[in-house]
């Protein structure tokens, strides 16, 4: 099984992409995007960490499908074959969402190209954590050290949930959506809960 975890930034879907692994343990492999392959961690210092060159719209989506090409190859696609749960932060749902949605690259392109770069590969089920911009401005500041995507400006993070959003309601069959201002126990419980519908076995609690 391939599954997703979705959100603007701050939605605590790195938490419980974590959470979730640790659950299942050797069954499920972590991954994440940008950075999961070597190639993917200097594309990731790239579009996150850089601050000195201005990366144009089209160019950053580029980087963010040759960063999926690599890791679809290197890790999701062997993790599958070798039957293991894939458990995923971010993938192509990001990229509608922050490139679409978010900088208004035409989705038809983005699309298009992002099936040249997964091979047509789609996750079984994905998870939107949904969490109120204000709210992942707040959790942000709280961690500090916001990157490059952070720091963007609040319109900008409006029109990515939206696209979120939009995105769960065309295809209820693989999304399911979350309201992440609930605490870390409370939204973990529910993923559990979501994935023990599609088949998904646990042992011990999230």
């Amino acid at each position: 099984m391939f599954i997703t975890f979705e959100g603007i930034e701050g939605s605590g879907k790195s938490t419980q992409a974590r959470r979730l692994a640790s659950a299942l343990g050797g069954r499920a492999i972590l991954t994440r995007e940008p950075g999961a392959t070597g190639l993917g961690r200097g594309i990731r210092t790239l579009l996150l960490e850089s601050r000195e060159t201005a990366i144009s719209a089209m160019a950053e989506t580029l980087l963010f499908l040759a960063d999926r090409a690599q890791h679809v190859n290197e890790v999701i696609r062997p993790a599958l074959k070798s039957k293991m749960i894939v458990i995923c932060d971010r993938f192509t749902d990001s990229t509608i969402a922050y490139q679409c949605y978010g900088r208004g690259i035409p989705r038809r392109t983005v699309e298009s190209l992002g099936e040249a770069a997964t091979g047509g590969l789609r996750p079984d089920v994905s998870i939107l954590l949904d969490l109120s911009v204000d709210a992942g401005f707040a959790r942000i500041r709280g961690r500090g050290g916001a990157d490059r995507m952070e720091t963007e400006a609040r319109e900008f993070h409006e029109r990515v949930r939206t696209g979120y959003r939009e995105m769960v309601a065309a295809d209820p069959d693989r999304w399911s959506m979350i309201e992440a201002e609930k605490d870390v126990e409370a939204l973990a419980e529910r993923v559990r809960w979501i994935l023990e519908k599609k088949g998904v076995r646990f042992g011990s609690g999230l």
